[in-house]
């Protein structure tokens, strides 16, 4: 029910693009911002193979600085994250609301059964193209390689999607975004842009392997057996690792302080659990790209993958060791974020 208020009162703020583009009392800097909207969903459509439909042909401001706010949750010595089961998206590791509130209250109660929980702001969503999916005044405020990037990545899924199947899922978007903007930036001769946008991508794929070789060593210990006080102790001792690990990389960075905000809090499993939504698959599915040599043959294998059953996807594709693509890539390929 919160569910469907919150996608009902999106669906009555959402106002057509084009009409406020037309209207002399839209600001400057919002009118820009909408029509690079319109120039990056008109890209994506003719140069990405991506779908034509109603999304991204509204705007709603929501009045709030988020979307949507997400709940992952995880037991205390596991890292694996509990999943919800809904119609159509299937199972996935995080359960959304409209309301902060109400995301707290659901975090507040599965801490209390015992959990390791965290709640996190959304920007935006996709409804997989069953709704005229807008952007949100939460996204307007970015860059251009995130604003334009992320309407790559949610068209991504209107492409392909597999009930169920979160990593995968993620992964495919991600993959089609960072190439999408390469192309994006390629095509406006701002070769300059696009060395700067890899090098971002490097620190987060150097910083998402920091966070799933931590990840992995908790995996190990939680199965160890050794009783639960040690437990407890050892698993501190673990994130005490991973926040000195960070500084050092860090200061290999040269002192670059966008992951600073993601160590400002106490650090739980649930934290980690998360990563492997966003970060398992997408090595395997850039080498998919890589053998496939465009988005059109990429698009294809993809469907193929589709076809699998869970486990042999994961195989073929996903890595849950973060040590078996360190060294792999550091960088994302030049033949192709976040």
């Amino acid at each position: 029910m919160q569910a469907a208020a919150g996608q009902a009162d999106v669906l009555a703020r959402s106002e057509p693009i084009a009409k406020l583009v037309a209207d002399p009392a839209t600001p400057d800097a919002l009118r820009a911002r909408l029509k690079l909207v319109v120039e990056a969903r008109a890209f994506a459509v003719r140069e990405l193979g991506l779908p034509d439909g109603r999304s991204f042909r509204k705007y709603a401001d929501l009045g709030r600085p988020y979307a949507v706010w997400n709940v992952v949750a995880a037991p205390e010595f596991s890292v694996t994250p509990r999943r919800w089961c809904y119609p159509v998206a299937g199972c996935v590791a995080y359960r959304g609301y409209f309301d902060e509130g109400r995301a707290v209250g659901t975090a507040r109660r599965l801490a209390r059964h015992g959990d390791d929980v965290t709640v996190g702001g959304v920007a935006t969503y996709s409804t997989l193209g069953h709704l005229p999916d807008p952007v949100f005044n939460t996204m307007l405020g970015w860059r251009e390689t995130r604003l334009v990037g992320t309407i790559f990545h949610e068209l991504a899924h209107e492409r392909l999607y597999v009930p169920g199947d979160s990593e995968f899922n993620e992964a495919f978007a991600s993959v089609v975004e960072q190439e999408g903007v390469r192309l994006w930036l390629q095509a406006g001769g701002r070769d300059g842009e696009f060395e700067a946008y890899r090098a971002a991508l490097a620190r987060e794929t150097e910083f998402a392997a920091l966070l799933r070789a931590t990840r992995e060593r908790l995996r190990r210990l939680y199965a160890s057996g050794v009783p639960e006080p040690q437990l407890w102790a050892d698993k501190q001792r673990e994130f005490g690792q991973l926040k000195f690990e960070y500084a050092l990389l860090r200061a290999r960075w040269g002192g670059y302080s966008g992951y600073d905000a993601w160590f400002a809090r106490t650090l739980n499993n649930a934290h980690l659990a998360a990563v492997a939504t966003y970060h398992d698959c997408v090595p395997g599915l850039h080498r998919e790209l890589e053998a496939a040599g465009s988005l059109g043959a990429f698009y294809a294998r993809a469907e193929e993958l589709a076809s699998l059953s869970v486990e042999e996807r994961r195989a073929a594709v996903c890595e849950s060791d973060p040590a078996t693509v360190q060294g792999r890539r550091s960088a994302p390929v030049s033949g192709r974020s976040t």
